[in-house]
């Protein structure tokens, strides 16, 4: 028996195939989206559509734009010497947050998994290659997440890049602001020993 019509069910199941979004959470977004005037439905639905037909990759770094090179491309001020390598758009947005990286970015739209069948040509990786090639890239800093998967994607990026003598580092992570070391698992204390710095 269907609680509900089946347009409404419909609309419920698709909020639910957003990721993080469950049942209960999916009828109240699909009972927000029925409450709705319908000049503001509209705007959703067409907000929704527009975002579809316009936004693209950046021919450069392949972060999403809504066409041509993207905002850090194409801002003179940015250092073209420096390259930081992603996994996903929002990282970006979460570095550009902390205003303290001055470079260019390279999206790759996901990690080296091979449990979920993603190799290197599923990634950005070629595209990477080529704006190395071209020269003028001075360092290659990979910050892609500490697990399995992003660790391995960046050891596998960096042994494509030696042959450019191109300088790679990665993010150093350890302790975070406000943690306590007695909490911190062995492999963050290792790695924010070894990341350590002078004061």
């Amino acid at each position: 028996m269907e609680y509900f019509p089946a347009p409404l069910e419909k609309l419920v199941e698709q909020f639910a195939s957003l990721p993080g979004i469950g049942g209960k959470s999916a009828q109240r977004l699909a009972f927000h989206v029925l409450g709705l005037p319908l000049e503001e439905a509209q705007a959703f639905a067409d907000a929704i559509m527009e975002a579809k037909r316009t936004v693209t990759l950046c021919p450069v770094c392949r972060n999403l734009t809504a066409g041509g090179l993207c905002g850090v491309c194409a801002s003179p001020k940015r250092d073209e010497r420096t390259i930081c390598v992603v996994a996903d758009p929002r990282d970006v947005m979460a570095i550009e947050r902390s205003r303290e990286f001055t470079g260019r970015y390279h999206v790759l739209h996901g990690v080296l998994s091979p449990m979920h069948h993603v190799g290197p040509d599923d990634l950005e990786i070629k595209s990477l290659m080529e704006r190395v090639a071209v020269g003028g890239i001075d360092e290659v800093i990979m910050a892609t997440n500490p697990n399995t998967e992003g660790e391995a994607t960046a050891l596998y990026i960096s042994r494509l890049l030696k042959p450019f003598g191109v300088k790679v580092t990665r993010l150093a992570y350890g302790i975070p602001v406000g943690g306590h070391l007695e909490f911190a698992d062995d492999a963050t204390l290792m790695r924010a020993l070894e990341g350590r710095r002078e004061l």
